[in-house]
């Protein structure tokens, strides 16, 4: 069975710059420490940190990496886990101690199952990678390092600077923008792989410059003039158009780490060629609905449910928009570099990069709610039996509800809570993470409150699933006195014979 490969790395970007100084870095202090494979530059051996702005192309050099190992086949247990959230941690915890076949791992207490993993790396004679990709709470996550150890190493990725992150065996290297050699490296490879070497000319170095040396925005640019058949001169004189457009659209303020204007001026010259290509009209708000979701990946089914056909069937005049047709404009984000199209990968088939989605998010011009509601429909239908017919795609579709709600602010609470929010809330209790369950419907009944007040059936089906997070957790006597609660007011507001009453009193039996 070995090796074991859980989780799924990116694909390398087309013409992928190895950065040969940090890919040195790297395997210098991996080679210095004996207990673990990335080492402290002081011979501690610990966990190495890849920490910058969006776009620098940190989680493509931790791809590398592993896929690097995987190709070797040097290591019997290479984990890959987005860890944006606990609950995404622990559930690919979970699925590696699984499928590894870790003792007392049965598959069906993820938090107990990761546990067993953590457990099982400080002992084992097996050779282990585990990347970390996209930190985003230290201190939550900080219970779910990797132990240090000779036969293994932990990578991670965040867009923190924070001192959680360092000390304790872990060295942290910043990732900038390219070099101005390496900017004019990939911009050469990239055109002469398309057999588009004819667009390089003089004005290659300012192109690179103008665009901050920013990997992401270079990766739009390639595209467009692959596409356009635009040369690096005329290119660069589109991007000072563009960037004077921009103005009208994306506040002075809007960027505090100055990484976002550039790639927010090449998104819209790619956005415009691409809206102009068949299928006509609908790259824009294709690229609107993506950019509400996890940048970790959403399931390209989700583009055949008719909640996105209907969404993409009012943006433009003529019959309605069909699934085939909404994976064409997939592909067609995917040719101009917008977004990442790898349908081999069911539950994290479509990425958009998280610096390209914000530009979107800021500039689109699209109404916010319709946009939200069409994404939040479309997971919701999706999500009909998602739970029981794959872990990660569960997985996938709570973190995507869970990025959206962040995204969509109250605007999924109008007229009422939109059903999405209570789904994703009954997906983490179906799976056992009552922890993460509790944390959740305890923000769920305060924005219910909030929003909609306090004896709207929503806030109290919210304090129900409450109730219900406190019992699966053992706190026995808070869901009771939750649930006494919940009955109560389900009797003044609903009477005896109401459903939710019947069931209100079943929970109390």
């Amino acid at each position: 069975m070995w090796p074991v490969l859980v989780g799924q790395p990116p694909a390398l970007a087309s013409a992928f710059q190895p950065r040969a100084a940090l890919r040195d870095s790297v395997v210098a202090a991996r080679r210095h420490g004996d207990d673990v494979v990335l080492a402290q530059r002081g011979g501690r051996a610990g966990t190495q940190v890849l920490t910058g702005g969006g776009g620098v192309g940190k989680s493509q050099l931790a791809a590398w990496f592993a896929r690097q190992t995987i190709d070797a086949r040097s290591t019997d247990l290479v984990v890959w886990v987005d860890a944006t959230s606990p609950d995404q941690i622990i559930t690919g915890y979970a699925r590696a101690a699984v499928k590894a076949g870790v003792p007392g791992a049965d598959g069906t207490d993820p938090g107990a199952d990761a546990a067993a993993l953590l457990e099982w790396l400080h002992t084992t004679e097996r050779s282990w990678l585990v990347v970390l990709d996209d930190v985003g709470d230290p201190g939550e996550v900080a219970r779910w390092w990797p132990p240090q150890r000779p036969g293994g190493w932990t990578l991670a990725t965040t867009r923190l600077q924070d001192s959680t992150l360092t000390g304790s065996g872990r060295q942290q290297i910043n990732v900038d923008v390219y070099t101005p050699a390496e900017s004019v490296a990939y911009l050469s490879q990239r055109l002469t792989e398309a057999s588009c070497a004819h667009l390089l000319d003089g004005q290659v170095a300012s192109l690179t410059a103008a665009v901050g040396q920013l990997p992401l925005a270079l990766a739009h640019a390639a595209a467009y003039m692959i596409n356009q058949e635009r040369d690096c001169a005329a290119y660069l004189a589109d991007y000072r158009s563009g960037a004077q457009r921009l103005a009208d659209l994306m506040p002075a303020g809007a960027d505090p780490d100055a990484y976002g204007r550039p790639v927010a001026v090449t998104l819209l010259l790619a956005l415009d060629a691409a809206d102009r290509a068949e299928p006509a009209g609908l790259a824009r708000p294709a690229l609107a609905l993506a950019a509400r979701y996890d940048p970790a990946g959403h399931p390209d089914a989700l583009w055949a449910t008719p909640a996105v056909t209907t969404y993409l069937s009012t943006h433009r005049d003529g019959p309605p928009v069909t699934g085939e047709q909404a994976r064409r404009v997939l592909r067609l984000l995917h040719r101009y570099g917008l977004l990442t199209h790898t349908p081999g990968d069911a539950a994290r088939a479509v990425r958009v990069h998280a610096l390209t989605a914000r530009a979107m998010r800021e500039t689109t011009g699209l109404d916010a709610a319709v946009v939200a509601h069409a994404a939040a429909d479309a997971l919701l239908q999706l999500w009909r039996d998602g739970d029981h017919a794959s872990i990660p795609l569960a997985t996938a579709l709570r973190a995507n509800a869970t990025v959206l709600a962040d995204h969509a602010g109250d605007l999924l609470w109008h007229p009422d809570a939109h059903p999405l929010l209570y789904r994703a809330g009954w997906s983490l209790l179906d799976a056992g993470l009552h922890t993460t369950a509790e944390t959740y419907w305890a923000h769920m009944t305060r924005q219910a409150g909030r929003l909609l007040g306090a004896e709207h059936p929503d806030t109290v089906s919210a304090r129900a699933s409450l109730a219900a997070s406190h019992r699966q957790a053992g706190r026995t006597a808070d869901a009771i006195a939750l649930e006494e609660e919940v009955l109560a007011d389900r009797l003044r507001l609903l009477g005896t014979e109401h459903p939710h009453t019947l069931s209100a009193r079943a929970n109390l039996a």
